[in-house]
């Protein structure tokens, strides 16, 4: 063969790579996905977040090379459904989760299942179709609590490894309690009873259980490399979900407000160990993309809501609204790094179909998501915000908390609109966010048209979805 026809082939050759390359058709390389699902924290915790009273510069520096996310929103105000929404992309009510799960008679008496499905369709399950090694390290709390010793594994949900906590089923880390001054060899236990819930545990100092975490997590990033296999990873800790019991060194005045602080700061230095071990790693940091938000709001005094009104278990923002760290340098486009996007509203059910996109991974067709794919969102190309409304509904058993009597039932965001309101669609209350962060001033006598359209689309939701305990449960 000529040399003119070699080079001709070639070139003839390059355009068609070219062509495909630009068409998507040409494979390319998974990128790993880190999930830090944080227990408790509010959206003003982390320092990047406006946290003057402690400094979480691990967190911090993911932030200043990647891209804050100040409309994101958990579909929950409370752990388990929360977990069920970032885990599955659809609302957690639809698999009769609503609530946190307790005890088998309190699941029963607020109308809630025993422990998450195991047809729901995971995130971690699809990626491992797609040949991804999947670990799940930290707090699971979608079912092996209390006494519910007969819940399926965490395996059963798609994942490889797992280490978990006193509120999963599977090798786990019971923690151990010590105060100053409180002789080591006698350690305080708490959640003992979590011995019976799976196979292996351990027990130890709960100030060192993501520590821990982390360790498993490292060791399973290695061997998922060894295996050249791309891994999604929850890194899931739960340091600031009370009780609080930092390094004993570390307690201060020991006000669970000092004790809190201490361990936000704990947990920052040890997640940090995992991210140094990412940005050190050539091949890690051209290819990984660390995600880290809370699963719903604090308690009140403890940690912060930041300007928003509310807390844990309420569907003001202070309740619902996370501070979300995206970190993907090589995936990112450049001029979006280190910026804050202040424009797109989006959610935690949001995250599956955009995840399985970025990571080129199929699901079944039968599957419809309440989530949006939102790619361009996430890896700072686009500030634009998901198109259908976000609904919200309240845990079953908490119609009054913290001191408030007759909280809201249900909840929806769209566009700049927020609208609370009762199970019927009475009461409402309507904020425009974009001018009212703190949820003050009620427009709903003002804007009825407003109120019409989104009392009827988060009516109409809210009987579409199964029914819990809710009203039963109502105050008076």
């Amino acid at each position: 063969m000529s040399f003119l026809k070699v080079s001709s082939m070639r070139k003839a050759i390059g355009i068609l790579l070219l062509l495909l390359s630009s068409l998507g058709l040409l494979s390319k390389e998974q990128p790993n996905i880190i999930l830090v699902f944080i227990d408790d924290m509010g959206w003003g915790d982390f320092s990047c977040f406006g946290n003057e009273d402690a400094q979480t510069p691990n967190i911090d520096r993911l932030a200043n090379e990647g891209i804050r996310f100040e409309q994101f929103y958990v579909n929950s105000p409370i752990c388990s459904p929360s977990r069920v929404a970032i885990s599955t992309g659809q609302y957690p009510q639809r698999w009769k989760i609503s609530s946190y799960l307790g005890h088998r008679a309190q699941n029963a008496e607020r109308g809630m299942a025993q422990w998450l499905d195991p047809e729901a369709p995971m995130l971690a399950r699809a990626l491992k179709v797609s040949g991804y090694a999947t670990g799940h390290f930290g707090k699971w709390h979608m079912g092996g609590q209390r006494d519910v010793s007969d819940a399926p594994a965490i395996s059963e949900y798609g994942f490889d490894q797992s280490l978990t906590n006193f509120e999963g089923m599977g090798p786990k880390l019971l923690p151990l309690t010590l105060k100053p001054g409180q002789d080591p060899t006698k350690p305080g236990r708490i959640w003992h009873h979590a011995e019976r819930l799976g196979e292996g545990y351990q027990w130890m100092q709960r100030s060192k259980i993501t520590g821990w975490f982390v360790d498993a997590a490292l060791s399973f990033i290695k061997q998922a490399q060894q295996d050249e296999k791309p891994f999604y990873l929850n890194l899931w800790p739960d340091d600031v979900h009370s009780p609080f019991w930092p390094p004993v060194d570390q307690w201060g005045d020991g006000k669970k407000r000092t004790l809190y602080l201490a361990v936000l700061e704990e947990m920052d230095r040890q997640l940090g160990r995992l991210f140094q071990h990412v940005q050190d790693d050539p091949a890690l940091a051209k290819n990984t993309l660390i995600l880290a938000c809370s699963d719903n709001g604090p308690d009140p005094g403890l940690g912060s809501p930041g300007p928003f009104r509310g807390y844990k278990t309420q569907l003001f923002e202070g309740g619902i609204r996370s501070s979300l760290v995206a970190w993907a340098p090589s995936l990112m486009k450049k001029s979006s790094q280190g910026k804050v996007n202040r424009e797109s509203v989006f959610s935690a059910i949001d995250l599956v179909p955009t995840l399985l996109e970025i990571c080129d991974s199929p699901y079944p067709k039968k599957i419809q998501f309440d989530g949006e794919s939102l790619p361009a969102v996430l890896l700072g190309k686009s500030n634009s915000s998901r198109e259908k409304p976000i609904f919200f509904r309240r845990p079953p058993d908490r119609d009054r908390f913290y001191g408030v009597n007759d909280l809201p039932d249900l909840a929806v965001r769209h566009g700049k609109w927020k609208l609370l309101c009762e199970y019927d669609g009475t009461a409402p209350l309507l904020f425009d966010l974009d001018q009212d962060v703190a949820e003050k001033i009620n427009l709903a006598s003002k804007e009825p048209a407003i109120v019409k359209r989104l009392t009827d689309a988060v009516v109409s939701w809210h009987q579409s979805m199964p029914a819990d305990n809710g009203p039963s449960l109502a105050g008076p």
